[in-house]
């Protein structure tokens, strides 16, 4: 997974450099979460959106999972009715791509227990707050399954913040503040 680079200032990268989008979007071309980790018009995101969903639903199931896109490599996998697809640097390793994207289906697996659209519709709050907890501005956090020991304790916590969180809106309501 290592490259050797020659140049002493060359570190060596393992992991992609940086994710600039995570889609996942239906069969039938319907998005169902999205997290962009670069800044953009929310206009430009739509446009971009309706480019990459249509370029991928159009390949045919047998060909390759990477797409060159504009300056940028699209890595795509689909699990049952949803695909997964991700925006990185060109130079960065597609392969180990999607083994991230492999990894955040195993996590929300994990969590809903064969995960399904209907699991990422009806509870994409939590299907955020996983992939959050996964991947920080584009870059992984953790590769190593360690991560499924703390998935439970990560999402009680943020069912505590939530409830916290909608008591006290609903105590400042009940008492007019």
């Amino acid at each position: 997974f290592l490259y050797l680079c020659l140049s002493k200032h060359c570190k060596p990268r393992c992991l992609p450099e940086g994710i600039h989008f995570i889609l996942l979007f239906s069969r039938q071309g319907k998005l169902r979460l999205q997290k962009w980790y670069t800044t953009l018009p929310d206009k430009e995101k739509k446009k971009i959106v309706r480019e990459i969903v249509q370029i991928v639903l159009a390949r045919h199931q047998k060909t390759s999972s990477f797409v060159d896109w504009k300056d940028l490599k699209l890595v795509y996998k689909r699990y049952a009715s949803l695909y997964f697809c991700c925006a990185i640097e060109d130079q960065d390793n597609e392969l180990l791509t999607l083994e991230v994207v492999h990894r955040y289906v195993e996590l929300l697996d994990r969590y809903f227990g064969n995960v399904c659209e209907l699991d990422i519709i009806f509870n994409f709050e939590k299907a955020y707050f996983i992939l959050d907890e996964f991947i920080i501005g584009g870059e992984v956090q953790d590769t190593s399954k360690r991560i499924w020991e703390l998935l439970p304790f990560l999402l009680l916590s943020s069912l505590c913040i939530d409830g916290k969180a909608s008591t006290s809106a609903n105590n400042s309501r009940a008492t007019g503040i």
